[in-house]
């Protein structure tokens, strides 16, 4: 018998998560350098008799030392299980109209699954010719804005300068800025807080701060934005974020020098390795963020994706996305297991 009101909706599908010892794993954009040492040590002290009892409401400690850092006031922060958390609740609050959501079609893929999901109408426009946002595409009619800034999978930044020219001309929408690779080599939009209420900046902890596996992210706007979203929140799951991901998130925020750090090798290696692709004669977009989307010559993506998995290296390959059927993604891991990728390579081309 036919079951009634089953929702149809074609996932977002994410990277492989091999288990395999002594693999490289660079398919899903994880920071190469582990926690910071007081990560650690408050790990190694978490109370567990806590765990009893639900986590905070509102994350005040760790929007505190988030304002703090960002030089922002706390209450224009709002906290999430992961930026994908609080991305899904910022469709949720903020593109409840008729017009289409505007955001690229070469972008994260979980953009259009949530405008699906959500019966949000949306409308991707194609990046132009060098992967770019064309800033005069958005400049339009629509029910609101999505970009993530710098891009990904391309990596590509575009210019505070262009990014505030989309704002401006788009007040009475929303524009969000998704910026989870920014401490890469991007430029951040905070500044546009204090003359826009119509942007909405999203982050994660899971690539500059090395706490993939942990689950937080969050969202900075304006006090309207905010009191919006936390409606939508409080409406889902209240206590959305648990008490350890908020201790340990917070104790990342206290010691962002080492993470600063981190963020420097990852950048100098990632330079490293596009200049020893091009070297070789691949096609490498210019990128600020903490992996490259690589086109091969001389063989296919394909090929090279098959041959690097055979060796335990795990990039990501979309052979189902047009204009990246023939590219590889490849996260920045160490100096070492990126000068490890290019000796694999060049034993497949010699």
């Amino acid at each position: 018998m036919e079951i009634k009101g089953l929702r149809a909706i074609e996932p977002y599908v994410a990277g492989a998560q091999p288990k395999e010892k002594d693999m490289i794993k660079l398919n899903t954009n994880e920071n190469a350098y582990g926690s910071s040492p007081k990560v650690h040590e408050v790990l190694a002290h978490f109370d567990a008799n806590q765990l009893r009892q639900y986590s905070t409401l509102d994350q005040e400690s760790l929007r505190k030392a988030l304002g703090k850092q960002l030089e922002v006031d706390a209450e224009q922060i709002i906290v999430g299980n992961g930026s994908d958390d609080v991305l899904s609740m910022a469709f949720l609050a903020f593109f409840n109209n008729d017009e289409p959501v505007l955001f690229p079609d070469v972008t994260y893929g979980f953009y259009r699954v949530w405008a699906d999901l959500y019966h949000i109408n949306y409308h991707e426009i194609p990046l132009n010719e060098k992967f770019d946002i064309e800033t005069a595409d958005y400049i339009a009619d629509n029910g609101g804005i999505v970009l993530t800034n710098p891009n990904a999978p391309t990596g590509i930044f575009k210019p505070l300068s262009e990014i505030e020219k989309i704002v401006k001309a788009n007040q009475d929408v929303v524009v969000i800025i998704d910026e989870a690779y920014v401490n890469f080599g991007g430029e951040t939009a905070l500044p546009l807080l204090e003359k826009y209420d119509n942007i909405f900046i999203t982050r994660t902890f899971s690539k500059d701060a090395s706490l993939a596996g942990l689950r937080v992210g969050y969202g900075i706007g304006s006090p309207r934005l905010i009191s919006v979203i936390n409606a939508v929140k409080n409406s889902i799951n209240s206590y959305s974020v648990d008490s350890i991901a908020e201790a340990l998130a917070t104790a990342a925020v206290e010691s962002w020098d080492f993470y600063e750090e981190s963020c420097q090798k990852i950048i100098k290696t990632r330079d490293w390795f596009s200049d020893e692709l091009r070297a070789i004669g691949f096609n490498v977009l210019e990128s600020k963020t903490n992996f490259v989307l690589v086109e091969p010559v001389g063989i296919t993506a394909e090929q090279l994706f098959t041959y690097l998995q055979s060796k335990k290296i795990y990039v990501r390959f979309f052979p189902k996305v047009e204009r990246l059927a023939n590219k590889l993604r490849i996260s920045i891991g160490t100096q070492e297991e990126m000068e490890k990728v290019i000796m694999t390579i060049n034993e497949l081309l010699s």
